[in-house]
């Protein structure tokens, strides 16, 4: 018959186990990593292809957001990416602004210096502090086709502050379909209105504009958005004597299309998408 351990023994085998298992290592949850599809999850808004043959309407796709580039212009027609946590890090702000070599063969590239003594900024569509979760995806964000010509108060300050309310609703745990892009030709900058740069390579828009689609974070994206969705669309004059607060530029997704000929949520239902692109966002700016 098989004996058993007196109680004694038996209670040190128990704490010899337990020592056994708590000095075991337990392996780390990996970091998230960050998605590198999913920035047209909502629809490609103006129907751009990879086509040197649509050079005013040409796309770019980079892991970080995607873009469709406008060659005479010099700028994008809009900028479109997906925010959420797994974006967002401890990347150190680049500030290395350079031409992007990816656009095509013969295609004039637009310098980090064309803008300078402008009194319009390198202003970003794709923010660099959208980007930080490393310093090659920090980096990305400062191609000059991610950039146009901006008045300092409206980027500095007005969008400033739209971005970072952004990133604030990520943090709450949510994650938003962003869309930026600009229209019209002439702005007001720190040094006067002028509708070109760089001897006319790049023109300045008199409206930049962005739609943020906000949703808990989850998957199959576009399926998700309802009439209950929080849209948020801006419209705001490229012009250094703006409001410093973004609310006030508040419009709809359907004045936006009207201004650019854009279709802006093309993936979303079109029952849904009748509801919210008529909708002015009312919700907090903070």
């Amino acid at each position: 018959m098989l004996r058993l351990p007196s109680c004694p023994a038996l209670l040190l085998l128990a704490g010899l186990l337990a020592t056994s298992c708590s000095d075991e290592q337990v392996a780390p949850t990996p970091s998230p990593t960050p998605t590198v599809d999913g920035h047209l999850a909502l629809g490609n808004p103006s129907g751009a292809v990879a086509d040197v043959a649509s050079p005013t309407n040409y796309l770019l796709t980079k892991p970080q957001y995607i873009l469709s580039y406008h060659r005479d212009k010099g700028i994008p027609n809009w900028v479109s990416w997906h925010l959420a946590a797994s974006w967002l890090g401890s990347a150190a702000r680049q500030d290395d602004f350079r031409p992007d070599a990816d656009l095509p063969t013969g295609w004039y590239q637009v310098q980090a210096s064309s803008y300078v003594g402008s009194g319009f900024d390198r202003g970003h569509n794709c923010p660099s502090a959208d980007r930080t979760a490393t310093v090659a995806d920090n980096s990305a964000t400062f191609l000059m086709t991610n950039m146009v010509p901006q008045a300092p108060r409206n980027n500095q300050q007005t969008w400033a502050g739209l971005e970072t309310y952004c990133r604030s609703l990520v943090a709450a745990g949510n994650e938003l379909y962003i869309i930026q892009g600009q229209y019209g030709s002439g702005g007001t900058g720190s040094a006067g209105a002028k509708t070109t740069l760089d001897n006319g390579r790049v023109t300045v828009p008199s409206r930049i504009w962005k739609v943020i689609v906000v949703l808990p974070t989850g998957t199959a994206d576009a399926t998700r958005v309802s009439s209950a969705t929080r849209i948020i669309a801006v419209d705001t004059p490229n012009d250094n004597g703006l409001d410093t607060a973004w609310g006030p530029y508040r419009t709809t997704v359907d004045a936006l299309e009207a201004a650019t000929g854009y279709d802006l949520l093309s993936a979303v239902s079109p029952a849904v998408q009748q509801v919210v692109e008529a909708r002015v966002d009312n919700g907090p700016t903070q």
